[in-house]
């Protein structure tokens, strides 16, 4: 007979920031590892920063050594990709304790999206809003 498979507790949180989507999967109990696409998080970002934005929620809960955390995320850049793990991980946050931590992350912005995306290229423009050179002449 085949033994039971134990199923764990695990919150799951979708983020999403300019073109990059991260499913975000928390799961308790653990040590504080960060994966992001099968690699820990200081050799998929080499930026400290972008290190610092994922780990935000984290640090601003006191929950940094008390969840394990594994990412998957797709599009955009990596700046894009590292705002999309924040809002994941603050939705996921809030998903597994929503009364104590609910209020400090509203506070601090992460529980919304940003909505602010890529403008689109208008015809006789270079850019979105960039012009060609104008010549009086």
């Amino acid at each position: 007979m085949a033994k039971a498979a134990k199923k764990q507790l695990q919150y799951w949180g979708t983020g999403r920031r300019k073109k990059a989507v991260a499913r975000v999967r928390l799961i308790p109990g653990g040590t504080g590892s960060i994966i992001i696409n099968k690699r820990p998080i200081d050799e998929y970002f080499d930026l400290e920063t972008l290190k610092l934005i994922v780990r935000q929620p984290l640090e601003l809960t006191g929950t940094t050594s008390m969840f394990d955390i594994f990412v998957n995320v797709n599009g955009g850049g990596f700046t894009g990709q590292a705002g999309a793990i924040r809002h994941g991980i603050t939705r996921a946050l809030v998903i597994a304790n929503s009364d104590e931590y609910k209020a400090s992350l509203k506070k601090a912005g992460f529980i919304t999206r940003d909505s602010r995306i890529k403008e689109r290229k208008k015809y006789g423009l270079k850019k979105a809003r960039k012009a060609p050179q104008f010549s009086k002449r």
